[in-house]
């Protein structure tokens, strides 16, 4: 291990993926390893699955680990997509007892946040000024809000009201997938949720990822919003950056 280089991995409802990361230029080095969300998403089930990432790459650094959930001080306060027995779970000691490491060398975080916080740092500038929303799409949406570059943690800004709904029961990416939605389609539900966001927070830059920021050409030209709307530069790799990151610095959350 040198000081360029880290570990991340990243939680989602329905894969944890892993891998070494760049620090120094927020790129992946070499393949990741994806493996299933074990069903049910136990605490005890999903720390066997990190287990099993670290060993597969051989890594004994510190590791960043995101959780689709609000994290404080390694503790998980909500469980969005994973299974509610997450809510009190001292995820930071339970990664560390799993893994063999003290609890110093684990930094557990927001999965948006730690999205937002690799975009900030390695993808477009702009995104440095002012207020800039990153949101993730997929299972279901997950955010970040930053000014002037500065992390305000745990925001959950998919899950604001839209039309009566939970705002990723409709927008999210797994709502296109489950209801067979056309890109246009989905693109219509996402930009009245953006509209509603704008009216509630007047942000200068949105910034979309999460996996269907891969095919953003499909939906992003459809928005129309009077914010600037950027695609992720690390697309869905960006969790895995920023855990990496926040685990080389010891950020803690």
């Amino acid at each position: 291990m040198t000081a360029t280089r880290g570990f991340g991995i990243d939680i989602g409802g329905s894969g944890i993926k892993g891998a070494l990361v760049d620090l120094e230029k927020g790129a992946l080095i070499g393949d990741r390893l994806r493996i299933d969300t074990p069903q049910p998403s136990t605490p005890e089930a999903v720390a066997e699955v990190v287990e099993q990432v670290v060993r597969h790459f051989d890594w004994d650094g510190p590791v960043g680990i995101t959780l689709p959930a609000v994290v404080k001080k390694g503790v998980a306060h909500t469980a969005a997509n994973i299974d509610r027995r997450w809510i009190d779970t001292d995820a930071q000691s339970l990664f560390a007892k799993q893994l063999g490491h003290s609890t110093d060398h684990i930094a557990v975080l927001n999965d948006a946040d730690a999205a937002g916080m690799a975009e900030i740092r390695f993808g477009d500038p702009a995104g440095r000024i002012g207020v800039t929303t990153l949101l993730t799409f997929g299972t279901g949406i997950g955010s970040a809000l930053f000014q002037d570059g500065k992390l305000v943690p745990n925001t959950e800004l998919g899950h604001v009201e839209v039309n009566g709904h939970d705002a990723e029961k409709k927008a999210a990416a797994s709502a296109k997938d489950n209801e067979g939605l056309s890109y246009p389609e989905w693109a219509k539900r996402v930009n009245r949720y953006l509209r509603v966001l704008e009216n509630l927070i007047w942000p200068d830059l949105f910034i979309v990822g999460g996996g269907v920021s891969k095919k953003s050409e499909k939906w992003v030209p459809l928005l129309k919003t009077r914010t600037p709307v950027a695609v992720a530069s690390l697309q869905n790799n960006a969790g895995i950056v920023g855990a990496a990151a926040a685990a080389a610095e010891g950020i803690e959350h």
